[in-house]
């Protein structure tokens, strides 16, 4: 798989209006994010300077005092921008599409990018992480103009395999994060609904700000099929045959089951969970979420 197949002109070129059409959305969302408990998490000590009036006594270094007869505060710096994992799943069933250019591996890196993109516009470290069963690779964070491209470039080599567990992939996630972070998960979520949930809400309970963006491909929302058919777990190889018209029903509202019981128990955890699928142009479906939350905030 070729680099360039996400670095095509027409995707950078769809970024950069992303990034003009909601230049005012997402400094309102990323502003959100630092104002929350995410901002001077972490504040490192920097240097001495001289005291200036102004400056508060309590800064003052009494120990340096003692050695010069000087007044010198204590300069600090903290840390305070966003932490952002791009975490992906990168499993066989991800590889799937029926009728839409983009396969749902596809889509979920272009809208990686995008929002790296926007990130590291904000001056925001933003790193990737890719799972299947497990963890398999990660880029620490980082704000360089070229991050996009090494993101980019490590995904281009992979291509969607093996079966997946996204419950043990976040909880190992979980281990790993050493500072809150902002961590936006993209998977079409075939698992088991409660482990799921269960390691996402640890995440969240470990201080982390969670996005879960839900992509699945447009034939998997619509159900558009008739007659005999003959469905295929890409993951198990297990083959399924029905009759569509007769499945089409039960397996609309069995859906609309699974996907209602992330939109409440996210909700309920302050998880975002974005309902995503490949129909839908990327850049329309990640402005249409930043003004959303944007509000929100």
């Amino acid at each position: 798989m070729d680099q360039q197949r996400y670095l095509k002109p027409e995707v950078i070129q769809t970024i950069k209006r992303l990034d003009l059409k909601a230049q005012f959305i997402v400094k309102g969302f990323i502003h959100g994010l630092h104002a929350s408990p995410l901002h001077g998490f972490s504040v490192e000590f920097s240097e001495h300077r001289k005291y200036t009036q102004g400056d508060d006594p309590a800064d003052i270094d009494w120990l340096v005092y003692a050695k010069t007869e000087k007044y010198y505060v204590k300069k600090y710096e903290a840390e305070t921008n966003l932490l952002g994992y791009l975490v992906v799943d990168t499993s066989q069933s991800m590889g799937y599409t029926y009728r839409q250019e983009m396969t749902k591996f596809d889509y979920s890196i272009c809208l990686a990018a995008a929002l790296a993109y926007l990130m590291i516009h904000q001056q925001d470290p933003v790193g990737l992480v890719t799972f299947d069963e497990t963890i398999k690779q990660s880029l620490k964070p980082q704000s360089r103009r070229n991050q996009l491209g090494t993101i980019l470039s490590v995904l281009s080599k992979l291509q969607p395999t093996g079966q997946t567990n996204i419950a043990a992939a976040l909880t190992q996630l979980s281990a790993m994060l050493k500072r809150q972070s902002l961590v936006m998960v993209f998977s079409d979520l075939l698992g088991d609904a409660d482990t799921i949930l269960g390691a996402l809400h640890r995440l969240r309970h470990s201080g982390h700000d969670v996005i879960l963006f839900h992509v699945l491909d447009e034939a998997e929302v619509k159900f558009p099929f008739h007659g005999r058919i003959e469905l295929l777990d890409p993951e198990s190889g297990t083959k399924i045959p029905g009759n569509a018209d007769a499945l089409k029903q039960h397996y609309l509202e069995e859906l609309e089951s699974f996907r209602s019981r992330f939109r409440k128990d996210c909700f309920q955890s302050r998880i975002d969970y974005v309902e995503l699928d490949t129909s839908v142009p990327f850049d329309k479906a990640l402005v249409e979420y930043l003004v959303r939350r944007s509000g929100r905030r």
